[in-house]
């Protein structure tokens, strides 16, 4: 097969703290997909960087933020961020997002 595929049972969930984890799913140089599980109440902080980015509600409710302005997102929710946005989020109700981004997150395989 000449794409990348990704199997979620040979994954592994990286602890990010704070009632969160993410799970690196398929990528290549231009886009990547990665899962991040939240306990309710815990808070991707408010943070900004060059890739654009993609998130879908796989499950549980979000609030979500972009510049200072909110909206609530519920399972099959997506939202669009545009590069170098300040954007965050906080769980509302235990749930999983599905976040896409391009170009790939290298940082996240460091």
């Amino acid at each position: 097969m000449k794409g990348f595929v990704c199997s979620r049972g040979n994954t592994k969930a990286i602890p990010l703290g704070g009632g969160m984890e993410r799970r690196i799913l398929a990528y290549d140089d231009s886009l990547m997909a990665v899962e991040v599980g939240f306990e309710a109440g815990s808070e991707g902080a408010p943070h900004t960087h060059p890739h654009t980015q993609i998130s879908y509600v796989l499950s549980g409710s979000f609030r979500y933020s972009v510049e200072g302005e909110s909206v609530i997102l519920n399972a099959g929710d997506s939202i669009a961020v545009p590069s170098g946005l300040v954007h965050g989020t906080v769980c509302l109700e235990k749930g999983v997002l599905l976040d896409v981004f391009t170009p790939k997150r290298d940082d996240f395989l460091k």
